[in-house]
């Protein structure tokens, strides 16, 4: 069986696994969570929030699919199972049934606002530890915040 290698190693490897399996599981579980609510949202307001949800669903998904193949490049395996997403989600679950649209939009708000805290924090620990890795995790978040303004202007 084939083994990748990457070029970290030691402390640095295990504190970058870390970080990229933590925004591995957040972005997984957001475009879980904006499909979700994509599906179940009504209101007055329910056509843009819809669109919208969609733009973050696809967001989510190109961020994880490059932070996944990073992971790998760098010989780690990443985990993308729903029962490890399941198990380490920090984000908040919407609530089954239909959504009403400024719930949703309160909803959305709160979980950007938080994995945007753990990005900030995974983007410190990868400072030296490898600044590639780094670099992608800022990317995330400069699209992460921008949802989060987007989101919290409909407030």
């Amino acid at each position: 069986m084939a083994t990748i290698t990457g070029p970290l190693s030691g402390d640095a490897k295990n504190t970058v696994a870390e970080a990229l399996q933590g925004a591995l599981v957040d972005l997984i579980d957001l475009s879980l969570i904006a499909k979700q609510a994509h599906w179940n949202l009504v209101g007055p307001h329910f056509r843009p929030i819809h669109l919208q949800l969609d733009e973050l669903t696809d967001l989510a998904r190109t961020h994880m699919d490059t932070i996944a193949e990073r992971a790998v490049a760098l010989g780690v395996n990443p985990d993308g199972r729903s029962a490890t997403v399941a198990r380490s989600t920090q984000l908040q679950q919407p609530e089954r049934g239909w959504l009403e649209d400024g719930k949703v939009v309160a909803t959305v708000t709160d979980i950007l606002d938080g994995i945007s805290k753990r990005m900030y924090e995974r983007i410190r620990a990868t400072d030296e530890a490898d600044p590639v890795s780094q670099d992608l995790l800022i990317a995330v978040t400069q699209d992460i915040d921008k949802q989060h303004w987007m989101f919290q202007a409909q407030r």
